[in-house]
């Protein structure tokens, strides 16, 4: 929890335990008047309002075809390279064409599915060819760097340098940010700083790759192709670079070096002010702690409170969670575990329901907080999920409805290349005319409703989460806000099974008008009880307005909030 939600809880049970002992003023301040309205949620994080549609830039919609550069990188050629599989499959290891123009020219299609924020793969400078060393990439090979090219953004040069390919001579980054926020659209960056571009293994040392410059255009290090144990550290050009390595052949920079922080965070600092509205760091668990608290230190200090989520590829949530500490940056994190279990559920497994409850931790869990967490099924580095239609439309009904903000990758609202690793389909070229068809599909229908829902509904957003049933193809929970903006209360009823599922839920029902926020059916609940039949794979929302009414339901949310 933050350090108000912690505050508040502390300030509710005294309320609650009728201890005579006022509370400080800082513990009360923001709470509701009326005692009446208790003060109930799960996060004041304002970025938990968001939904995520996470873009690879370079492999979505090409916008701009004078951006192209098709004959860049000479022997080494940088454009379309493909990967050839078996029964015709392909993947592509070049540039593809994708850019800015591509995202915005398609600002509709990203509101139209409910989302209302956008995740872009590093948008900074990388190697103008394809990189020599290594082992040869192939169709459905991992870990190997040869041949590939820069096209994903990952591999920076400049830190401070957008990417010829994205940029337009109409369309800068700044831009971009000012045409999305006039949208109505947030804009997350995605920032690195555990490495840089392959650095070695190279025949011939190749222009770019183990080089960074700085805003001016200055080289500032260079790894000169040599094997990180042969580094001179002691020399200006290597002193940003460990002298081992971590990822592959990519540089691996020294986060401890004063200079490379300050060349890094200045990096942050710039994006910020180029439109970025939030971060999503890769690879923060090969960084260690105490950078990422100098850098999320500095980069509040001048905008407070300001939202980043890291990946950290484990699936140990006691492991990830220490990323969300105030003592190691206070900054969220994507939720591995939770994935895991997702594609566990909705993939071809079939797993049951009860199958998420040990990634849920609603209380006693190692996070700082957990409705912050960002959420997710899949991503570009790991396989799409292997799922049937019906698979994605119910882990959409669970994605838009439980704690944590959700994450969709581009094409997964078509099931697009389901089941495809990286470099055998996964980070295929989506293209406008999958843009053009999607609304037609049955996945993208319903992750509309189920993320136009959420868009409307702040208990869907910011409530505190309370289990009542998680097993099978069943899952029924409370959604509970009770603050200064918003007095709502919403229960979820998921089927995620073949035929219809009645539901009756008398645990903590209030009585009152309850209204249904996809079909727009109402319910009046006179007895503490609500029954309804939830039609396969689908979701309902029920949604009661006002204060809550039942003290044994508000004692047990202020002890859950106390135990969080």
């Amino acid at each position: 929890m933050r350090i108000s939600h912690i505050m508040y809880a502390i300030a509710s049970v005294l309320t609650l335990s009728g201890c005579e002992n006022t509370p400080d003023s800082s513990l009360s301040e923001g709470m509701p008047e009326s005692t009446n309205t208790p003060f109930i949620r799960g996060t004041a994080e304002p970025f938990s309002a968001e939904a995520v549609y996470f873009i690879m830039t370079d492999r979505f919609v090409d916008g701009d075809k004078q951006n192209n550069y098709e004959t860049q990188g000479g022997d080494h050629p940088s454009w379309n390279l493909p990967l050839n599989g078996p029964d015709g499959a392909t993947a592509n290891v070049g540039y593809m064409g994708g850019d800015l123009q591509g995202v915005v020219n398609n600002i509709d299609f990203i509101k139209d599915m409910g989302f209302t924020a956008v995740w872009l793969t590093p948008v900074v400078d990388n190697p103008d060819q394809a990189f020599t060393g290594s082992e040869p990439i192939t169709f459905g090979g991992q870990f190997k760097d040869g041949g590939k090219t820069g096209y994903h953004g990952y591999w920076a040069t400049n830190f401070y340098q957008p990417d010829e390919h994205l940029i337009s001579a109409s369309l800068s980054v700044k831009d971009y940010s000012t045409v999305m926020h006039d949208a109505g659209l947030k804009t997350v960056f995605d920032i690195v700083a555990n490495h840089g571009s392959p650095s070695f293994s190279m025949p011939q040392d190749q222009p770019g790759f183990g080089e960074i410059y700085d805003a001016q255009g200055k080289l500032v290090a260079d790894h000169s192709n040599t094997p990180p144990s042969e580094l001179d550290t002691t020399q200006p050009l290597q002193a940003f670079f460990h002298d081992y390595p971590d990822l592959v052949e990519l540089s691996n920079l020294d986060e401890s070096n004063p200079d490379v922080q300050d060349y890094l965070i200045k990096s942050y600092l710039y994006w910020i002010e180029q439109g970025a509205d939030a971060f999503r760091i890769d690879t923060i668990r090969h960084v260690p702690h105490h950078f990422w608290r100098t850098m999320s230190d500095r980069i509040r200090a001048e905008h407070p409170g300001f939202f980043m989520f890291g990946e950290s590829f484990q699936y140990d949530a006691n492991f990830i969670a220490q990323h969300t500490l105030p003592k190691n940056g206070n900054i969220s994190v994507l939720d591995f575990p939770m994935q895991k279990a997702m594609v566990s559920v909705f993939g071809t497994e079939n797993a049951g329901f009860e199958t998420l409850s040990g990634a849920l931790h609603l209380t006693h869990g190692p996070y700082q907080n957990p409705y912050e967490l960002t959420t997710f099924y899949d991503n570009h580095d790991m396989p799409r999920m292997n799922a049937t239609d019906d698979g994605f439309i119910d882990a959409h009904n669970w994605l838009f409805t439980s704690r944590g903000i959700p994450v969709v990758y581009q094409g997964s609202e078509t099931g697009f290349m389901r089941g495809t690793a990286e470099h055998s389909g996964n980070r295929n070229y989506y293209g406008q005319d999958n843009v053009d068809k999607a609304p037609q599909h049955r996945i993208y229908q319903s992750l509309s409703a189920i993320a136009h829902v959420r868009k409307a509904t702040p208990a869907l957003q910011r409530g505190l989460q309370t289990m009542l049933e998680l097993n099978g193809e069943k899952a029924a929970f409370y959604r509970v806000l009770q603050d200064d903006s918003a007095q709502q209360i919403a229960l979820v009823l998921l089927n995620k099974g073949g035929t219809p599922l009645s539901f009756e839920i008398a645990e903590y029902m209030q009585n009152g008008r309850w209204s249904e926020q996809l079909s727009g059916s109402k319910k009046e609940v006179n007895n503490r009880v609500l029954t309804s039949e939830v039609s396969p794979h689908s979701v309902q929302v029920w949604l009661r307005d006002g204060p809550l009414s039942d003290d044994n339901f508000i004692q047990h949310l202020h002890e859950q909030i106390a135990n969080q």
